[in-house]
């Protein structure tokens, strides 16, 4: 926010939303452990609907206050949903946010025991050596605005969302398993909804986990997307 030339007074009372990916509730479980969890606290302090919620409290915003989980694609579908609230006039600034933080190792060992994580410690994504993901913490906050808003304030814009999209995989070998049509299918809509042509494309940052199942996916879902106009010189 002190980024972009903002103060908790200029944003109070304003229409400015909070959109927030995150992904397991490992707070609970310490909160359960240390039995705490029937405290006072233990409620407002480990729903995942307060990691937005709070922060819409204490700086007093107006916009809408939403938590989502959507497994890898938090942050991103967070983001999503920022930019339709933006568009749609019902935000006039929004937070998109992204947050990982590791503190329960039992749920590491049901990703080991289904095999998601990699044995040797390293992420071989695009590899044929994939094995698995390594998992690191950290934590996100974009603010964004509107563009012909920004310019007329005279922001400092960092970059430009042109258009996003969103889908599910529906029903595949399992659950976590990709669909190498659903995601040709998304990359086509968030293409389409920014007005951008597969082939003008320059980079593509891809989601790379280094598991064997998504590894082949994120190679075939962008030449899937390219076949009709090739790819960007």
């Amino acid at each position: 926010m002190e980024h972009a030339g903002l103060t908790p007074e200029k944003m109070a009372e304003s229409l400015t939303g909070v959109f927030v990916g995150l992904n397991h509730g490992d707070y609970q479980f310490v909160h359960i452990d240390a039995e705490a969890f029937d405290g006072p606290y233990g409620n407002t302090g480990t729903n995942s609907c307060f990691a937005s919620g709070r922060i819409s409290y204490a700086l007093r915003l107006h916009g809408p206050a939403v938590t989502v989980d959507t497994a890898c694609s938090s942050s991103l579908f967070a983001t999503h949903l920022a930019c339709r609230s933006l568009s749609d006039g019902e935000s006039d600034l929004a937070f998109a946010a992204g947050v990982y933080v590791m503190m329960e190792p039992r749920r590491f060992a049901s990703a080991s025991a289904q095999n998601m994580l990699s044995p040797t410690g390293h992420c071989h994504a695009f590899d044929a050596a994939a094995d698995g993901f390594v998992s690191g913490e950290g934590s996100v906050v974009l603010l964004l605005k509107r563009l012909p808003d920004a310019l007329r304030d005279g922001d400092r814009v960092l970059a430009v969302v042109r258009g996003t999209a969103a889908n599910q995989d529906g029903h595949t070998v399992s659950i976590a398993t990709p669909s190498v049509q659903a995601q040709s299918m998304v990359y086509r809509a968030a293409l389409a909804a920014a007005g951008v042509e597969p082939g003008s494309v320059g980079l593509v940052e891809a989601h790379g986990t280094g598991t064997p199942s998504a590894t082949p996916s994120n190679t075939r879902v962008w030449p899937r997307c390219t076949a009709s106009t090739g790819p960007a010189r």
